[in-house]
């Protein structure tokens, strides 16, 4: 590549609470990761990594000073008090100013290496969003495992969003759509969700990836109740299929109601057939009628609400994206060697 062609810059954000122990061996993977496309002459450069102290447990915040004075390429930012995973990672995203953001872990669960297998997978797709998809389980914990994969997939089939099994924190994302969906997030808006109200082309990678953390020592960042805490936040931030099909159910039982009452309405004039017990079918009418139209009129109030919700939580109207960058990093990872598209 020329060298008066202005590279393509990649940011990397990293949220930090307790990972002292990791933060080291991450800067120096990064690094190398940095020094590697530097000497291959890449169209593309890891311009900056950002670590978001979130109010850290341990002695990160010295470690990543130091490590600041060491990488010119790496900024410290220091959030007032703990705020959790997703919004440090916004607030980390909103400062970056690479074309390309890539959001890790900092336990080492997501090795930089990988990060070449993203880009290459994204601008051979014409992906703005890919996602690293572990090949096997991750957390080697029956119950955390089953219960993600699982409770994922209820909420694809709920929400109508494909994607969101895909979703994991070790993420590359087109830079300008990672900016804006991470600045109309609210305090209750699930990031990955956002991210989908501003493309539908996602892709994924199959990769090995473990947590090491969990495994070697049976702790997590990550209790029971933080974990609801995200449950709860992806539900909010999705208009559920659920929603309608009560309102679809209230209009259902509206109609046959009206069709029961009319055969009722009918017979009485024309005599169809005996009934010994009278009264029964009136109940049974008026109480299908104002059932399915209670129905009908809480679903409406409800898909009213959850307009308004989305719109307060920033969902766009629409969005413009440049992809015409793409085709220098498809050239170079494409006739690489040191590419790896897993």
């Amino acid at each position: 590549m020329p060298d008066n062609l202005e590279k393509i810059r990649l940011s990397v954000v990293i949220p930090v609470y307790s990972g002292e122990n990791y933060l080291e061996a991450l800067a120096q993977q990064l690094d190398e990761l940095r020094s590697r496309w530097i000497e291959n002459k890449a169209p593309i450069s890891l311009s900056e990594a950002i670590f978001v102290d979130d109010a850290a447990i341990d002695n990160s915040l010295h470690v990543l000073n130091s490590l600041s004075e060491r990488y010119p390429w790496i900024t410290v930012l220091t959030l007032s008090r703990n705020f959790g995973q997703h919004p440090a990672t916004e607030a980390g995203i909103l400062y970056t100013s690479g074309d390309w953001v890539v959001t890790m872990d900092e336990d080492l669960q997501h090795p930089p290496a990988l990060i070449e297998a993203l880009l290459t997978k994204a601008v051979t797709d014409g992906c703005d969003i890919v996602y690293a998809n572990p090949k096997h389980a991750v957390h080697q914990n029956l119950v955390r495992d089953l219960g993600s994969r699982y409770y994922k997939r209820i909420i694809a089939r709920l929400t109508g969003i494909k994607t969101i099994p895909l979703i994991n924190s070790f993420r590359l994302v087109r830079g300008t759509i990672a900016r804006a969906a991470s600045s109309v997030c609210s305090h209750d808006t699930y990031l990955d969700i956002a991210l989908t109200w501003f493309t539908e082309r996602i892709g994924f990678v199959r990769v090995d990836l473990k947590d090491k953390r969990l495994i070697e020592s049976g702790e997590s960042g990550y209790n029971l109740r933080k974990l609801l805490s995200h449950a709860r936040r992806m539900i909010l931030s999705t208009q559920t299929k659920a929603l309608r099909i009560g309102g679809l159910l209230g209009i259902l039982t509206f109609f046959l109601s009206l069709s029961f009452g009319s055969y009722i309405f009918l017979n009485y004039f024309f005599e169809w057939t005996v009934m010994d017990v009278q009264g029964w079918a009136s109940i049974v009418v008026i109480s299908s009628f104002l059932g399915g139209l209670s129905l009908l009129l809480i679903a409406i109030v409800i898909e009213y609400i959850s307009i308004i919700l989305l719109h307060t939580q920033g969902k766009p109207t629409f969005f413009l994206v440049d992809r015409s960058g793409d085709k220098l990093l498809l050239d170079y990872f494409t006739g690489s060697k040191n590419a790896d598209p897993a």
